[in-house]
């Protein structure tokens, strides 16, 4: 795999791929983590004397009024403060004025182009890796750097299509990635897997690889009552993934001994943060009733499996985290896990930003900025935006 490193960039024009998706409001950056995490390979190409391109999306861009709400222009201001220097910005994705920019930069000039997926108004030319785009934007550097892993799993104008027409490699947030993750190809035992989040069908794939792999799978969030339901328990009103339950019956059938399921819940009969909630055994839970989070005893529970684990991989939140009630769980594993020093790969999305929340990232062995990219990767899948590049 070709890396930054490998490539001699010094005065070249480098086009960096990052992942600047992050959550803004009041034209203010509410998380800036994936920006951070993208200065290491912006202050190398610096460091080198380059002139910098940097690309990213934000959001999706379905319609003419979501241009506004995920404009890139707070990130460049942001990112200014962050590098210390000011970034230019282009409004426009292409054409003379983007050009005319580009042309008079310095070395060790910062440019940030406008959100990548307003393209995908006229036809999604980016997401769908429209082959003209990828020339378009190739054209205006020399040399192409995939830095967001976060968006490596699809196929974009603005990673794979770029990288078909320059030479290519991947910056220090991925290779960081890549390492970390590569551990859980042949992990040390006990190996531990927690798995949260609403729906059984988003985490199938991952189920299926790390079952064969893991000593114990702690099933926590939302999809643990489609288990439960598929153990024919009475599940109330908490949320039922209906199509995933044969899928449930037949890995509780298969490997019943590696599966732990909660004993209790936060019980509530509305969902709110506001109504209070009481714990309840799974036996116990009543047709009006749902479970908004897991409770004493299988916090105990699963304290007891991770406590002598060699490494955790940990994927979804056990709570509805958005509610303040309900992240109780999640905060508490999070806190015996790092008390406790266990070695622990977060998998990306809501559990990092819910380890963001309660202070607990950076004293994790690694919180990944992926996401689906990084749940695609535990699958055993291809990541298009790391193949073309490792294939060059």
């Amino acid at each position: 795999m070709t890396t930054i490193k490998d490539l001699n960039i010094t005065n070249k024009k480098v086009i960096i791929r990052c992942d600047f998706n992050v959550p803004i409001k009041d034209d203010k950056i509410v998380d800036d983590t994936r920006i951070k995490e993208s200065l290491e390979t912006i202050k190398y190409c610096l460091e080198n004397n380059c002139k910098v391109i940097l690309l990213s999306h934000l959001g999706r861009i379905k319609e003419k009024k979501d241009l506004e709400k995920n404009n890139l222009s707070p990130v460049a201001r942001h990112l200014s403060k962050l590098l210390n220097k000011e970034v230019l910005f282009s409004e426009t994705t292409r054409g003379k004025e983007l050009e005319n920019i580009i042309e008079n930069m310095n070395f060790k000039d910062v440019l940030l182009i406008q959100n990548t997926r307003y393209e995908d108004l006229d036809g999604k030319k980016e997401s769908g890796n429209d082959e003209e785009l990828g020339k378009y934007w190739a054209s205006l550097g020399e040399i192409f750097i995939n830095d967001a892993f976060g968006t490596a799993h699809r196929a974009h104008a603005s990673n794979v299509g770029i990288a078909s027409n320059l030479p290519s490699a991947i910056g220090f947030l991925i290779e960081k990635e890549l390492k970390a993750l590569s551990i859980l190809e042949r992990p040390p035992h006990p190996f531990i897997v927690i798995l949260g989040g609403a729906k059984v069908a988003d985490k199938i794939g991952v189920i299926e690889k790390l079952v064969t792999k893991a000593d114990k799978i702690l099933i926590g969030g939302g999809m643990a009552f489609t288990f439960l339901k598929a153990k024919g328990y009475e599940i109330g009103k908490s949320i039922l993934d209906e199509e995933s339950i044969d899928f449930c019956k037949k890995i509780l059938k298969d490997y019943d001994a590696k599966i732990i399921l909660p004993k209790d819940f936060a019980v509530s009969k509305e969902y709110t943060n506001a109504q209070p909630y009481q714990e309840k055994d799974i036996e116990n839970l009543q047709k009006d009733e749902m479970g908004l989070d897991i409770g004493s005893k299988t916090r105990k529970l699963f304290e007891e499996n991770i406590e002598k684990a060699s490494i955790v991989m940990w994927n979804g939140p056990l709570g509805v985290y958005e509610f303040d009630k309900y992240r109780k769980s999640t905060d508490i594993i999070l806190k015996y896990i790092v008390e406790n020093k266990i070695k622990t790969i977060l998998g990306g999305g809501d559990i990092v930003a819910a380890a963001t929340t309660a202070g607990y990232k950076e004293k994790v062995y690694h919180a990944s900025t992926g996401g689906g990219a990084t749940l695609e990767y535990l699958e055993g899948k291809e990541l298009p935006g790391i193949e073309i590049i490792k294939r060059k």
